[in-house]
């Protein structure tokens, strides 16, 4: 069986334990600075943190926007490309939410957009 390329190359995207999380709160909060999103990912160190918003720029789904002050300013947002894949992260949340979280469950975000 041949290889699926379009599935291959979005799990190179995707591949990294915090990207869809880094993705999920961008689009949430339009812009996110880096302390914003550490405390958010709660367990993510500085250097994973700093290694997978440098992927997520490169391949095309974040803008990094630097602020010439002291002590610097950066703040990340969604590109084009990362705003198409929204309802990817929507679909994903709501099968999430139907087949792996437990009964009862309430999504904080549920108020998005």
């Amino acid at each position: 069986m041949a290889r699926c390329v379009p599935m291959s190359r979005l799990q190179g995207v995707l591949s990294g334990k915090w990207k869809i999380l880094i993705l999920w709160y961008v689009a949430f909060y339009k812009v996110q600075r880096f302390g914003e999103l550490s405390r958010r990912l709660e367990g993510i160190t500085q250097s994973t943190l700093t290694k997978q918003l440098r992927e997520l720029e490169q391949d095309g789904f974040l803008h990094r926007e630097v602020y010439p002050e002291v002590p610097p300013k950066v703040e990340y947002s969604l590109t084009p490309m990362g705003e198409s894949f929204i309802p990817v992260l929507r679909s994903m949340l709501a099968w999430s939410e139907a087949n792996l979280c437990p009964p009862g469950y309430v999504n904080p975000y549920e108020s998005s957009e």
